[in-house]
């Protein structure tokens, strides 16, 4: 029998019973385990020995898990019981009836390219030298953005070593094509096939400089600079994030790992839900 982990949201007071569910109905035995989606240092103990995590919660829900099991190559099953969930595969209505497929191997993998960000200090000018930060690897987008008491901040950004623009901005976002859906998507960058190796840079509402949005190759290597005297934020993937001075500079690549989900819906899936994942109400044919 597969050893199956279950990370669940605990801000959602259902997501915690539909474990213990799943766990005593399924039959998953001793090896299975349950962890709050937060206790990611725990889940990545416990992943060592895994075959496949279930989330219950949404899309942040698997953007914590997948820290912590992504660098093992575990796949991710994510059962929606936030909002828009397009990371998620299945819902809470027939859950238990559709598990069984997924735990027995009758499905696919979908495997989804992942950011690596590095922060340099104002001292480091050798990309070569030892990070002062990181690695951090992020699913959706890494975030340069103003602090709390800053307004606009300056951002030099360069891709493959090349100056492109500098903005006057509350910020820049650099997204895979997973993100293209979230924060991106929301500054009116392009939504791109999750699949895509692509990414995307996103300026927020620039003063000066580029107002477009970038499709990049995936090979690109991306720096931003933080100039000026105005301090900021590097989120990664929402949750995660550290204070950049000016003069610290952060180069984002491809990360070496991978996120890797199990379907079973069509391939298609993604873009004949994308409007109801939205909120928008289309009339097909």
């Amino acid at each position: 029998m597969k050893t199956v982990g279950i990370a669940y949201n605990d801000l959602i007071p259902e997501a915690l019973d539909l474990a213990h569910a799943i766990v005593g109905e399924l039959n998953l035995g001793a090896n299975s385990w349950i962890l709050r989606a937060e206790d990611a240092e725990d889940i990545a103990e416990r992943a060592e020995d895994t075959d496949l995590v279930v989330t219950i919660g949404g899309d942040g829900t698997i953007l914590r898990v997948n820290r912590a099991v992504a660098p093992r190559g575990i796949p991710l099953l994510g059962i929606n019981m936030g909002r828009l969930g397009f990371m998620t595969e299945l819902t809470v209505p027939g859950v238990m009836e559709q598990l069984p497929r997924y735990l027995n191997g009758n499905v696919r993998v979908s495997e989804h390219s992942m950011l690596k960000a590095e922060v340099y200090r104002r001292n480091t000018t050798d990309a070569e030298a030892p990070a002062s930060q990181g690695p951090y690897h992020a699913l959706n987008d890494v975030v340069l953005s103003r602090s709390r008491v800053s307004r606009v901040i300056t951002v030099r950004a360069a891709i493959d070593g090349a100056d492109v623009s500098t903005f006057r901005a509350d910020g820049v976002i650099l997204a895979t094509a997973t993100g293209s859906t979230g924060y991106s998507f929301a500054a009116g960058g392009p939504i791109i096939d999750p699949l895509s190796d692509d990414l995307v840079l996103t300026p927020l509402a620039s003063h000066v400089g580029l107002t477009t949005p970038l499709v990049l190759s995936p090979t690109s290597s991306v720096d931003f600079h933080l100039e000026g005297s105005q301090e900021a934020i590097i989120s990664v993937d929402g949750f995660e994030n550290h204070p950049i001075e000016p003069g610290d500079w952060v180069r984002i690549t491809h990360s070496p790992y991978r996120a890797r989900f199990l379907r079973a819906n069509e391939p298609n899936y993604f873009w004949a839900t994308l409007t109801r994942r939205l909120g928008f109400s289309f009339q097909g044919r």
